[in-house]
């Protein structure tokens, strides 16, 4: 197999899983707007939520869009190699580098705006917790999306058990916790038994929910630098092997 046709394969590899990676984008996105019980729509139900996290609860167009993006990438990609045609190529070049730029551009954003993010969290949190000691007990919705988010991440209110105090299931339970928060009991969550499973940081077996995400995010912050280090590597030869295989078929229709 020659260079030019080992490239051709190349791309049309990498783009093919492009074409698939952006298919399954789009699913999560189409999955993120359906499923109600999701953590988005959770959030957006919550009374007094800031007004900032508007945009953020888009994030399933944005996940949509994200993922026809990556189709089109990858289908141009695939057939200018595949069919050799100068125009698929030189299109799917400026659209990669297009979304090299904006990757580029977002995580500066990211590093200037941290104390901004820091800062909407703290609202969200405040709006959360409210959103327990007021409907927690009560209104169905939110307490079957608590109940739904803390039996997946294994946690236990927004910053830890002290959020539903004085909630309506904590004043019509005999002052007692979500069975969530006493992981070790089949019996009531009482204060005692909650005590004993939440001692003080750093040594509690039920967290907040808040919390173990962010430690997850911390946890991970290398993996996740490291993923976005290579994606990057992969758009920049995507770009250069185009380059060259357009450089190539021009040389050769000439």
């Amino acid at each position: 197999m020659g260079c030019f046709a080992f490239l051709k394969v190349t791309m049309f590899a990498f783009n093919g899983i492009i074409f698939l990676a952006g298919a399954a984008i789009m699913g999560v996105g189409i999955w993120v707007k359906v499923d109600s019980g999701s953590v988005l729509n959770f959030l957006g139900k919550i009374d007094g939520m800031p007004s900032e996290l508007s945009q953020v609860l888009n994030v399933g167009y944005l996940l949509i869009a994200i993922g026809a993006l990556l189709v089109i990438i990858g289908f141009l990609g695939c057939c200018g190699a595949i069919r050799e045609n100068k125009c698929m190529l030189l299109l799917f070049f400026f659209i990669v580098l297009l979304v090299f730029i904006a990757e580029v551009a977002g995580a500066v954003v990211i590093l200037v705006f941290r104390p901004v993010a820091d800062k909407l969290f703290m609202n969200v949190g405040k709006a959360a917790v409210k959103s327990i000691q007021k409907d927690y007990g009560t209104n169905s919705d939110i307490t079957g999306l608590w109940n739904s988010m803390m039996d997946t991440l294994k946690c236990c209110g927004f910053n830890n058990f002290t959020d539903f105090e004085n909630s309506p299931y904590y004043n019509t339970h005999n002052s007692s916790y979500p069975p969530q928060c006493c992981r070790k009991t089949n019996d009531s969550c009482s204060h005692n038994e909650v005590q004993r499973e939440n001692p003080p940081p750093p040594s509690p077996l039920v967290t907040g929910c808040f919390p173990m995400i962010k430690n997850l995010i911390d946890d991970n912050t290398v993996v996740i630098i490291a993923v976005a280090l290579g994606i990057a590597a992969l758009e920049i030869c995507a770009m250069v092997v185009s380059m060259i295989l357009y450089c190539r078929i021009k040389s050769t229709m000439a």
